[in-house]
């Protein structure tokens, strides 16, 4: 999937101007303020009619949000109703529902339960769940670990490169965090204030960033942790 080009205009002035090939998994990085959000709002069809959108893309699937696309939020306990049981908040048959608890590792019986009985790393499976709901083509993950504790952060990481692997979609992963996206991704794109900054492998870029932004951002957040299987 290529982003050919994707530029977001406010009143004349450029917020976005970037483009991107997401291969197996992209990690869009950068501070805040620097477009990631934006960038997937655009994506998914929710900006605000004040800005402008120009987006050429190249994919085998249409940008479809909610069939195509989905979208796995920065906070769990705010993606869903807190006064409806986890069960009703499914769209599909109980036996998919049944299945996606399995491959995110959830107990049935949590089903009928209400959101604020589960834990913040229960929620966040369950809302990873609902993403993998329409079979999506490209799973998009804005900062999905931020509002957990390490222990969790590293068990949806965990979760989320087996079930990537099993139901064989593209990952756009936009955070800040170069340590986890140096485990979920294999490709990077560095942003700042809407443009491309750097990119490249992952690895490759970690290990010999060419610009001063991205060695401040890995010097900035990227530590010594090791993620297993």
């Amino acid at each position: 999937m290529q982003i050919k080009r994707l530029k977001l205009d406010l009143e004349n002035k450029t917020l976005v101007d970037i483009n991107f090939n997401i291969v197996h998994s992209l990690a869009l990085v950068g501070q805040s303020g620097s477009g990631k959000s934006l960038t997937l709002k655009a994506l998914l069809g929710m900006l605000p009619q004040s800005i402008k959108c120009e987006l050429d893309f190249d994919a085998d699937f249409e940008l479809n949000a909610g069939s195509t696309l989905s979208l796995v939020p920065q906070n769990p306990f705010t993606a869903l109703s807190p006064l409806t049981k986890i069960k009703k908040q499914f769209f599909t048959d109980k036996a998919r529902v049944l299945k996606l608890f399995k491959e995110v590792g959830l107990e049935s019986e949590l089903l009928e339960r209400f959101p604020p009985d589960l834990s913040g790393g229960q929620l966040q499976r369950v809302v990873i769940a609902m993403a993998l709901e329409s079979k999506p083509k490209l799973l998009m993950l804005d900062e999905p670990t931020t509002a957990l504790d390490p222990s969790s952060r590293n068990l949806i990481l965990q979760l989320l490169k087996r079930v990537q692997k099993k139901e064989n979609f593209k990952i756009l992963f936009v955070t800040h965090d170069i340590n986890s996206a140096s485990y979920l991704c294999e490709d990077i794109c560095v942003i700042a204030y809407g443009k491309v900054v750097e990119r490249g492998i992952m690895q490759e870029v970690l290990r010999n960033p060419q610009k001063e932004y991205t060695k401040t951002l890995i010097d900035a957040n990227f530590a010594n942790r090791k993620f297993r299987e």
